[in-house]
């Protein structure tokens, strides 16, 4: 039988940070390439207990069909959570959704027709460049800096009024892939640029709480709350494998936002939305969270250091004040993607930074994740690097290693790993 595939699944690949994933499974391959949280951090034993309880409980309830909303109980503790940050919410305007990705799939099926324009951060998170790009829209990709995108990026993208974007999707809290943090005034800027511009917000707000200096400021929604779609997780701060998540809708959403997440999965899971609702009714998440940050932050630091003692010059790099991520950029003549199969036989895996790019992707740029790894693993892994990189510079002016001072790289149990197939892997294409 030939299967006729829909038009907008040509265009559909999978996705370059989870095959990098599967290559750092091999034996020997130290992995700083997935955002995944810490499995230390899982706080197992109040999962435990929060399971005991609702079985114990509400066994029926929990284990029936459930509302499409989400479970009330957690839907106020949200609104209660996020008023404490600023934004006022009714728990009527929340969904509950599985994993905050949901909440990316149903807000492009409900803005995006084909060709319409998404304003994104440049670059932007790659799981929603994936998301949106199944509705094959066009890109407006939104150039910043250190304190996220320019306003005038933003009034720009809107200029044209037919090719206006639906909404510009903004991750203002230690971004990823960049990790960066958007100060008070940017915020207050690019608030009033979308709303002079007509562009609504998709605000994504997955390590928020994930602060180690100080907490950010408050979200985009509390300055536009009536033009801005706000999304939040438990994955970060609890487990991913529950996949819970919201999102904080305008009134105008609401009804077609639920009739869509309906038509999706009737409901998200029930019981794990119950076991949650039981823990952040005891407190757990303030008890829980202050724990990963101090541990989060130690390791923050630790990598901090080691860039600091094994990049070569050229390589620049800011420590993230939260959040999982740090963002390279390696010297001129150097390309991420092409460096990763070497990377991966010398027993390191990274994700290079073009992926993450909707247009205009630098070649030059890497993304490092640091909350799995211990202090000395973080150390290894980045002297890995430094040595690599060292070597590559190396060749690029024409240089031997060995007379350049630098240490040639070994092959360890990683070499096994098809540097060929890696590079298939890398998948550079990816965001359209």
């Amino acid at each position: 039988m030939e299967w006729t595939l829909a038009r907008r699944c040509a265009a559909m690949n999978a996705s370059a940070i989870r095959e990098i994933l599967k290559l750092a499974e091999q034996p020997g391959v130290l992995s700083m390439a997935g955002g995944l949280p810490s499995p230390h951090g899982f706080p197992v034993e109040a999962l435990r207990e929060a399971s005991a309880k609702v079985l114990r409980d509400t066994p029926r309830e929990a284990l029936q069909y459930a509302a499409s909303e989400g479970h009330g109980p957690l839907r106020e503790w949200v609104a209660a959570h996020l008023e404490s940050r600023g934004l006022r919410v009714d728990p009527a305007q929340v969904l509950v959704t599985s994993g905050s990705q949901q909440g990316l799939d149903l807000l492009g099926k409900l803005l995006l027709d084909a060709g319409s324009a998404v304003a994104v951060e440049s670059p932007s998170y790659l799981g929603a460049l994936q998301c949106f790009g199944v509705f094959e829209p066009r890109w407006a990709p939104l150039e910043g800096d250190e304190d996220g995108p320019h306003p005038d990026a933003l009034r720009e993208a809107a200029r044209e009024r037919a090719a206006r974007p639906r909404f510009a999707y903004l991750l203002p809290n230690f971004q990823n892939p960049t990790g960066r943090l958007m100060g008070d005034a940017r915020r207050d800027a690019l608030a009033e640029a979308a709303l002079a511009a007509g562009v609504p917000l998709l605000e994504d707000d997955p390590y928020g709480e994930l602060w180690y200096d100080a907490p950010p400021p408050a979200p985009l929604a509390a300055r536009r709350p009536e033009a801005t779609v706000y999304l939040g997780s438990f994955s970060k701060v609890l487990v991913p494998g529950l996949r819970l998540g919201y999102l904080v809708a305008p009134p105008a959403l609401g009804p077609k936002l639920l009739q869509l997440k309906q038509a999706a999965d009737l409901h998200t899971g029930g019981y794990a939305q119950r076991v949650v609702a039981e823990l952040v009714r005891d407190g757990l998440l303030e008890r829980h969270v202050p724990t990963l940050r101090a541990r989060y932050g130690a390791q923050r630091d630790a990598m901090a250091a080691a860039l600091r003692a094994a990049l070569p010059p050229g390589c620049a790099w800011r420590a993230p004040q939260g959040g999982m991520f740090f963002w390279l950029r390696l010297p001129e003549g150097l390309d991420a993607t092409a460096l990763l199969p070497r990377a991966l036989q010398a027993g390191l895996a990274y994700v290079p930074g073009a992926p993450f790019y909707a247009a205009r992707a630098d070649a030059r740029t890497l993304r490092l994740s640091f909350v799995t790894l211990d202090a000395a693993q973080i150390a290894h892994g980045v002297a890995t690097l430094g040595r690599l990189l060292h070597a590559a510079l190396a060749e690029r002016d024409g240089l031997d290693g060995r007379r350049a001072g630098e240490v040639p790289m070994a092959a360890d149990a990683a070499a096994t790993v098809n540097a060929r197939a890696a590079s298939r892997s890398m998948l550079p294409q990816e965001a359209p």
